[in-house]
């Protein structure tokens, strides 16, 4: 993130701290790490993605590096992140009608989770390198979006991945079959 969006966010910060601070609640504070980390995860992801495509000697591989190596999509887990952050800090004033404002993060959510953004990426990946070993490998302990330690993320139940991790079987319906190891 450059200095200058680092500074307009601090001086956003500042204001917002000034305006409110006899009615600062746990919400606003909450909401407002979570636009923060969000900002900065889906920033970082995309520069990193920028510069791993603009490397020559990168061509024709998937990005596993920086906050890839945690995450197939850092981008979007940032982007969803800071949306939900919206939301929660906008909640503790929201009023009748005004609720309905919760269907932005849950749109952007479900688009990226089942329609636009990681489907869509998957199935182009894994016609590109799903004949790859290392890109297998990396699909196996990496999680399509919430950052994690590949050591973490391999040794965790399927049942918990699918759950709460969004490990859903139709990204990796592309994924060309093994072939069996007798």
């Amino acid at each position: 993130m450059s200095s200058n969006n680092g500074q307009l966010m601090s001086m956003l910060f500042s204001y917002l701290l000034w305006y409110h601070v006899n009615s600062l609640q746990a919400a606003d504070i909450i909401g407002w790490i979570m636009w923060s980390v969000g900002i900065s995860v889906e920033a970082k992801a995309d520069q990193q993605k920028l510069s791993f495509k603009n490397s020559p000697e990168n061509r024709g591989e998937w990005c596993n590096i920086g906050l890839w190596k945690y995450s197939h999509h850092p981008n979007y887990f940032g982007g969803i992140f800071l949306w939900w952050g919206i939301f929660v800090t906008s909640s503790l004033v929201l009023e009748g009608a005004e609720w309905l404002v919760i269907l932005g993060p849950i749109f952007l959510t479900l688009l990226l989770l089942f329609l636009s953004g990681i489907p869509l990426h998957e199935e182009s990946a894994d016609k590109k390198f799903g004949n790859v070993g290392a890109y297998r490998v990396y699909k196996k302990t990496t999680s399509p979006l919430i950052p994690l330690l590949p050591a973490v993320y391999r040794n965790l139940p399927l049942w918990f991945k699918a759950t709460l991790l969004f490990q859903f079987p139709f990204y990796s319906c592309n994924l060309p079959q093994e072939e069996p190891n007798w």
